[in-house]
C-alpha cells in the first residue's frame, strides 16, 4: 500500500534549512493499522503530510498503491487523494453552515455523484456511525465526539483504500476517545488501511503497528508480539 525509500524533507527559510525527515524507508502493508508516535517537532506530521499526498519529499521515492507520486501534478495529486485517501483530522473540520448530512456529501459532490447517491451513501455512513438521528444537526449542535464521528463519515465517502488520521482524539474526552478508537477498529477489519498520527501511548495500543519518531527519524517499529529496528 505505502512504500517509502530514501525520503527526505527540507524546510527552507532564505539561508536557514530545517531538516525535518532524515532519509528514511517505510513500508505498509495493505490492512494495517499503525499508530505513528513522537512528540511536537518529531517528525511525524511531516510524515502523514507526505503519504497522504498534502506535501511532496525533498529526496527519494514514494509509491501509493504501487503508483508513484512524487513527481505527480498538483491536480494529480488532488485526483489521488480524493480516491484513495480519506483524511480525519484533530479539528474536524466541518462546515458550521452545512447540516451533518450537507458535510457528509461534500466530498462526493466534488467527485461528480449525483445528489441522490451522495444522499444515499452519506446516510448509510452516518448510520454507520451512530449519527442516523442527527443529519439535520449542525456542528456546533454536536459534541465534540459526535463531530468527529461525522468527520469519519465523510473520510469513508468514496471508499478510498487508506484512511489516515492525525490527532483524531486531541479534542476528546476519555469516553469518546475510547469511542472514536471502537470505531477505527471496526473500519479496520472491514478492510481499511488505517495510519493515524498520535501523541498518547494509550491510544497508539489500539493499532496493531507503533512506530516511534524523533528528530526526523524512526527510532523504533512495533508490531505486535514482535519489533524491528
Amino acid at each position: 500500500m505505502i512504500t517509502l525509500h530514501g525520503i527526505t524533507k527540507v524546510y527552507k527559510n532564505g539561508p536557514l534549512e530545517v531538516q525535518a525527515l532524515m532519509p528514511l524507508d517505510l513500508h505498509i502493508e495493505s490492512g494495517e493499522f499503525v499508530a505513528i508516535m513522537g512528540s511536537s517537532g518529531s517528525g511525524k506530521s511531516t510524515l502523514m503530510n507526505i503519504i497522504g499526498c498534502l506535501d511532496v519529499p525533498s529526496d527519494g521515492s514514494y509509491e501509493l498503491d504501487g503508483e508513484p507520486v512524487q513527481t505527480l501534478s498538483e491536480e494529480e495529486l488532488a485526483k489521488v487523494r480524493n480516491r484513495k485517501i480519506g483524511f480525519v483530522f484533530q479539528s474536524f473540520n466541518l462546515l458550521g453552515r452545512q447540516t451533518v448530512l450537507q458535510n457528509v456529501t461534500l466530498p462526493m459532490m466534488y467527485a461528480g455523484l449525483s445528489r441522490e447517491k451522495r444522499n444515499e451513501r452519506a446516510l448509510d455512513l452516518l448510520d454507520k456511525v451512530g449519527l442516523a438521528e442527527r443529519v439535520k444537526h449542525r456542528p456546533t449542535e454536536l459534541s465534540g465526539g459526535q463531530k468527529q464521528r461525522v468527520a469519519i463519515a465523510r473520510a469513508l465517502t468514496m471508499n478510498a483504500p487508506l484512511l489516515l488520521a492525525d490527532e483524531p482524539t486531541g479534542n476528546l474526552d476519555t469516553k469518546s476517545s475510547y469511542e472514536i478508537m471502537a470505531l477505527f477498529k471496526q473500519i479496520h477489519e472491514e478492510g481499511t488501511t488505517i495510519v493515524l498520527v498520535t501523541h498518547e501511548p494509550d491510544i497508539a495500543e489500539h493499532a496493531d503497528r507503533v512506530i516511534t519518531f524523533g528528530d526526523g527519524r524512526i527510532l523504533s517499529d512495533k508490531r505486535k508480539g514482535s519489533e524491528r529496528s
